[in-house]
């Protein structure tokens, strides 16, 4: 290359950089990061009354910047407004209405996390503080707090109970309650959230205190599955019980609760068919019947005695022997068209060495099947003969689906002694 070329290039690049330094000279904004800033009330009253509880808060950014507003009051103590988040250049306004991130005063006991409270009345100095990476600017003024509503809406007694629930219709630690004594009308929410983050509102139970009321407060809970909708997945879950008054205090009370063995119940009897032993039946005899009842749902099922095989006398039932209903349990049951009561005669799903034992209780697993065999001796001829004999899937005390009622019905005569 010639030494023309040279300096040609050279005079190129020295021009070039030339009209980059004159060029951040006159766009480069000149002064402080912040131009201005101001509080529209030197004077507040934070109660909800409609008279001062709300200033207006502005400022001017000469260039992008982290910022931040906080007050300091007579000793010095600091009290967060907004952290300091990125901002463009340009004018800002926002709202002012006396809260500042949760504190506590000295030797001060609540019921919960205070997230968000009102400044005690008195003498503050309001700061708006800007920076990057080269620089900082603060402007500051004077703001008085009067007649502030400084009282919170605390919680006390929060509770979850029972901390592990199956909600899957076993009669079983099936339901959940959040108890709470609300010290200050606030709106007060219940919610599950997961490891995700994903939040499952729980609703408040009607109560002696209305919704908002100071008082004792309970909020019920049972995943849903009462709807026929399966519950959250099994795992351990935040609780956050979170009251908020008029003006913005926020105080949170917070608990875990554990969801095992969750689901929503289902079972029938396999090809809704049902075997007896025969269509006539001589008084003093036994009419057996057989069936096969499948778990097809996602959750175990509970069931009770007595177990298959078991042999009743025609007047006989269940209660007789102790084994009564039990509110979420399932099991098989035989009915006729003279029976005094719904399917007097049960018997559970499986013996215990075919169910899976669960704290104290017995249950067919899901996917799982299991056929049941038991008989009745007929004592006496009924009032209808021949009559009809059926069988069914029984739910205790919450349901018998229609698929699992009146199943296979049987016409069978009973033939009396000589």
């Amino acid at each position: 290359m010639s030494i023309s070329s040279r300096l040609t290039i050279s005079v190129a690049l020295l021009t070039f950089i030339a009209l980059i330094v004159v060029a951040w000279a006159v766009l480069r904004p000149s002064g402080p990061l912040l131009i201005e800033a101001d509080f529209g009330l030197s004077v507040i009253s934070p109660n909800a009354d409609g008279l001062n509880d709300v200033t207006r808060v502005r400022y001017v950014l000469s260039q992008p910047a982290k910022v931040s507003i906080y007050f300091l009051d007579e000793y010095g103590e600091r009290y967060e407004f907004r952290p300091a988040m990125p901002r463009q250049s340009g004018e800002y306004e926002l709202l002012f209405s006396g809260v500042v991130d949760g504190y506590l005063l000295a030797e001060e006991e609540v019921g919960g996390s205070v997230l968000a409270r009102v400044l005690q009345d008195g003498e503050y100095t309001w700061v708006i503080e800007a920076r990057n990476s080269a620089e900082q600017t603060r402007l500051s003024g004077e703001l008085t707090v009067v007649h502030s509503d400084s009282s919170l809406p605390a919680l006390y007694g929060f509770s979850v109970s029972p901390p592990v629930f199956t909600p899957n219709r076993d009669g079983i630690s099936d339901r959940v309650w959040i108890n709470l004594f609300l010290a200050k009308e606030a709106r007060v929410t219940v919610t599950l959230i997961d490891e995700h983050g994903a939040r499952l509102p729980i609703s408040e139970r009607e109560g002696a205190a209305a919704p908002g009321a100071v008082g004792f407060h309970t909020f019920e809970y049972e995943g849903g599955v009462d709807l026929g909708v399966s519950p959250p997945p099994d795992g351990v879950y935040d609780v956050i019980a979170l009251a908020e008054d008029r003006i913005g205090q926020k105080v949170e009370a917070k608990g875990q609760l554990g969801i095992e063995h969750g689901g929503v119940p289902r079972a029938d009897i396999v090809n809704a068919s049902v075997e007896f032993s025969d269509t006539t039946v001589v008084q003093g005899q036994a009419i057996t019947v057989t069936l096969t009842v499948e778990n097809y749902g996602d959750a175990p099922i509970r069931t009770t005695g007595p177990e298959p095989g078991f042999v009743y006398g025609q007047e006989e039932n269940s209660n007789t022997f102790g084994w009564y209903e039990e509110s979420g349990a399932w099991r098989v049951g035989v009915d006729c068209d003279t029976c005094i009561r719904d399917y007097p005669w049960r018997w559970s799903l499986a013996s215990v060495e075919d169910l899976t034992r669960i704290g104290d209780y017995w249950y067919l697993m899901p996917g799982e099947r299991a056929t049941i065999s038991g008989g009745i001796i007929i004592t006496k001829i009924p009032a209808r003969n021949p009559l009809y004999f059926w069988a069914g899937l029984i739910h205790e005390d919450v349901e018998i689906s229609t698929i699992n009622n009146r199943v296979d019905p049987h016409f069978i005569t009973i033939v009396p002694l000589e």
